[in-house]
């Protein structure tokens, strides 16, 4: 076998290794099968993100003919895995993060306040739940001043390649 044969099949094995640690964590009844509510959630933390419109699409690809309201594992990992080897949905980067930051920040002050950030969040493009904002705010509003730092915020977003 050469080298890179073996190069993607280990990638392949580890990819579906974080694959199925990530849905056993929401398989709550241990029988391979996990809410269509949670599977948003389970391949934004295999650091995938989609928009809603395409993570619809995803659940449709591995949803039941009659849909039961949960999704195997056997349809999602194929799935996921494909998703993950073909490098699809990944985040922005860094730098064009910082850049959409920077025209939200008219007066270039670094940072924008809680109040602001909730508005265009909600107001603006695809808009966030209210689940979705106070995740946000919690994890970008610094406590003490009430505003987001977001180059700060920014690069905590980011990942690293795999």
């Amino acid at each position: 076998m050469t080298d890179e044969k073996e190069a993607a099949e280990s990638l392949v094995t580890d990819l579906q290794k974080k694959i199925t640690e990530a849905f056993e964590v929401f398989d709550h009844e241990c029988n391979k099968t996990v809410d269509v509510r949670e599977i948003g959630t389970i391949i934004r933390s295999l650091e995938c993100c989609p928009t809603e419109g395409e993570l619809h699409d995803m659940i449709a690809e591995v949803e039941e003919e009659e849909p039961t309201g949960y999704i195997r594992f056997e349809k999602f990992l194929p799935m996921m895995t494909k998703a993950l080897m073909e490098r699809r949905y990944r985040p922005i980067p860094e730098d064009i993060l910082l850049r959409a930051f920077e025209v939200l920040d008219e007066k270039k002050k670094g940072y924008l306040t809680r109040e602001e950030l909730v508005k265009y969040m909600t107001e603006e493009g695809e808009p966030f739940t209210q689940e979705e904002m106070e995740e946000m705010v919690s994890a970008a509003v610094d406590p003490e001043k009430n505003v987001v730092p977001y180059r700060e915020y920014a690069a905590m977003m980011t990942i690293d390649d795999y």
